[in-house]
C-alpha cells in the first residue's frame, strides 16, 4: 500500500456562510513537512433539466463575480448556511429555486470532484425529466438570475463557441452522453 499524506494540525482561516477556508500541518510520504490550503464546501447538487419531446435542456445564466462574465450553466448549488442534504432533496431544490421547474423524475447519474486539488467539495449530476414549470424561488444572491430553454444544437453551439464554460456543467453532459450511448446499445 503507498504512503498517503498526513495531517498532523488544522486550523480555519475563514469562514462564511458558503465556505470554510482551511489550512493543513502535513507530513508527505518522504517525511517531509508542509503546508495544504483546502476549501471546504458542502456537497452540491447540479441539475439536468431535459425535455426529451424538444430535445432540450433548460439553463441558467448568471454574473459569476470570480471571473467578472455573466456564464449559461444547467442549475446547482448547496443548500443554505453549509447544511448538508441528502442529493436529490438538494437536487429537487435547487431546479425549484433556480428555475421554477418541478421534475416527476430526477436521476442519479453520477459524482464529480469540483477542484480536487484545492477543495473538498463533491457534488451529485442528475437528469430531471417529467418537468412542469412554476414559479422560481431564488435566494438573495441569485436576483440576477435568468433561465432560458435551448436546444441541443443550441447547447452544442454555445459550448464550442464558450458562451457554456462551466467545468461542473460540461462534465455533467458527459454523463448524459454515457447515459444516452448506454441505452441505444
Amino acid at each position: 500500500m503507498r504512503a498517503t499524506i498526513r495531517r498532523t494540525a488544522t486550523r480555519e482561516v475563514y469562514r462564511n456562510n458558503w465556505l470554510t477556508l482551511r489550512e493543513d500541518d502535513i507530513v508527505r510520504p518522504d517525511g517531509s513537512a508542509g503546508i495544504y490550503a483546502v476549501v471546504d464546501k458542502p456537497t452540491y447538487a447540479l441539475v439536468i433539466p431535459y425535455d426529451a419531446d424538444q430535445d432540450r435542456f433548460h439553463l441558467v445564466e448568471q454574473f459569476r463575480y470570480p471571473l467578472g462574465l455573466r456564464r449559461w450553466e444547467f442549475p446547482q448549488g448547496t443548500a443554505p448556511d453549509q447544511h448538508h442534504l441528502d442529493p436529490e432533496t438538494l437536487a429537487h431544490r435547487e431546479l425549484r429555486e433556480e428555475t421554477g421547474l418541478r421534475a416527476q423524475t430526477m436521476e442519479r447519474l453520477g459524482q464529480l470532484d469540483v477542484a480536487a486539488g484545492m477543495s473538498s467539495q463533491r457534488g451529485w449530476v442528475f437528469l430531471a425529466t417529467g418537468l412542469t414549470e412554476g414559479e422560481h424561488e431564488r435566494e438573495h444572491e441569485e436576483q440576477d438570475m435568468h433561465s432560458a430553454w435551448f436546444s441541443r444544437a443550441e447547447l452544442d453551439r454555445m459550448i464550442r463557441d464558450g458562451e457554456v464554460t462551466d467545468a461542473q456543467s460540461i462534465a455533467a453532459l458527459t454523463f448524459l452522453l454515457l447515459r444516452e450511448s448506454r441505452i441505444q446499445r
